[in-house]
């Protein structure tokens, strides 16, 4: 078959958000005869709104409902449980499809760079994320909650989201599809306070306005602010209008009186992690605190007063951002994580493509991908178009399936992960949860292959 009358054979390495997106910005094209593949490590799809989006926020987890349809499409495949780079190469990719998009987020986190940052006790807030959310990297993880105060470092959603799974009433998260093991953990958690702090001041946290507004129901508890952090801020007038809700809605808290659970949330700002102490594991950590100057742009830094404070705990969790992986080939940006792309088309690739969190940077919410994913959909078929792009010359016989079976004899197609999903739902119908999830890869692979344990 000629190249330009078989259909354009499309792989996207990554099921996430934004890989499901690009897919679909393909699919839809009525004058575009496509073949979208999907490949993911994991044998589950929808990347972080399975494995990053809290238990506790059913509906932005039923966005799935969206992808779900992308996957009905004729012209689309699954591939799960089939790493790249490993299982097959990047190269083997190119050399079989007509353009491959990479949709492979950024799934490693920022570090501090702070003395004692590697004392057991002191972890990665995306760890603790996969581990409450049943993630198989991170299903194993322990993590040590015999502590009365946990302190998480960040002024972001994801910050919010890791204190406010800490603090929640364990009933309530009970109902949800939070990961056994993890519910388990924080039944027994000794956890009384969980401190969240923030280098800069209450009106430059990255929060969403509905994320701080739930935090009184969702934890049963009052939030502890201190009211002269959040009386008067530089330039306040000329604020956003997120930060200025964000600004009354801590205000509100700071001026409310309501009790605190057994469990509860502290918000300080001006604070950075100097230092974490510990003798063979986390005892403590030192706080700088900081001043606020606005430059002559109207960026507001903090800039350390040389004051310390030394707050006992033993966990600290940083929440201070996600940063890309290098992939073998392409190039890649040390400094910001992500792959160098101009419109999403990687910076000296023939047919390669990014998407999502790795083409842009940790940034954005959910539905951010969607706009993204067009771009980099309109580049590849403008590429296309002006035959910068070209299509491989194919000859009918080309079988990725009985390729992929080869490489990976536990290969996940989509029926598979159909199984996977109902066993899921099914398991947690009794108790009224939306799902009990499978959190080890062998579980999944023995529900997904339809094989019992005496035959694996």
């Amino acid at each position: 078959m000629a190249a330009a009358e078989a259909p354009l054979n499309v792989a996207i390495v990554g099921s996430g958000p934004s890989g499901f997106y690009a897919a679909g910005a393909l699919l839809d094209r009525a004058d575009l005869d496509v073949r979208v593949d999907m490949y993911e490590r994991l044998a589950t799809p929808w990347g972080l709104v399975r494995a990053g989006v809290a238990p506790d926020h059913p509906k932005i987890k039923s966005v799935s409902s969206v992808y779900a349809k992308i996957a009905a499409e004729e012209s689309f495949r699954f591939f799960g449980n089939v790493d790249v780079g490993t299982d097959v190469t990047r190269e083997e990719l190119a050399e079989r499809y007509d353009a491959v998009i990479y949709a492979v987020g950024t799934p490693t986190d920022r570090k501090l760079g702070i003395p004692g940052e590697e004392l057991p006790g002191s972890v990665a807030a995306v760890d603790f994320v996969g581990w409450y959310n049943g993630h198989p990297d991170f299903a194993d993880h322990t993590f040590d909650l015999n502590t009365s105060r946990a302190v998480v470092i960040g002024n972001g959603n994801v910050a919010l989201d890791v204190a406010r799974i800490l603090c929640s009433p364990p009933d309530r998260l009970a109902a949800t599809d939070i990961a056994d093991h993890a519910l388990d953990a924080l039944r027994a958690s000794g956890i009384k306070e969980v401190l969240v702090v923030g280098r800069r001041g209450p009106a430059q946290a990255a929060f969403t306005t509905p994320e701080l507004k739930e935090l009184p129901e969702f934890t049963e508890s009052g939030v502890d602010i201190d009211p002269d952090q959040v009386a008067e801020v530089p330039d306040e007038d000329g604020l956003s209008r997120v930060a200025k809700r964000n600004l009354a809605v801590l205000r509100g808290y700071a001026e409310d009186a309501e009790a605190y659970g057994e469990r509860h949330i502290t918000m300080r700002f001006q604070r950075s992690p100097v230092e974490i102490r510990g003798n063979g594991k986390v005892e403590e950590i030192v706080l700088g605190h900081n001043e606020l100057r606005v430059g002559e742009d109207g960026w507001v830094s903090a800039h350390d007063t040389g004051h310390r404070e030394s707050v006992p705990t033993g966990l600290v969790l940083r929440a201070v951002g996600y940063r890309g992986l290098p992939i073998a080939g392409l190039p890649f940006d040390e400094r910001r994580g992500v792959i160098p792309n101009e419109r999403g088309k990687v910076e000296g690739a023939e047919r390669e493509y990014v998407v999502g969190w790795i083409k842009r940077g940790p940034t954005g919410i959910i539905g951010t991908n969607k706009k993204d994913a067009v771009e980099t959909v309109t580049r590849l078929l403008e590429d296309l178009a002006d035959g910068s792009l070209r299509r491989h010359d194919r000859d009918g016989t080309l079988d990725i399936e009985s390729w992929l079976a080869e490489r990976q004899p536990e290969l996940v197609t989509e029926s598979g992960w159909q199984l996977i999903d109902q066993a899921e739902r099914t398991a947690g119908e009794p108790a009224g949860r939306p799902r009990v999830k499978l959190c080890r890869t062998e579980a999944l692979l023995d529900v997904a292959l339809s094989r019992t344990r005496a035959d694996a």
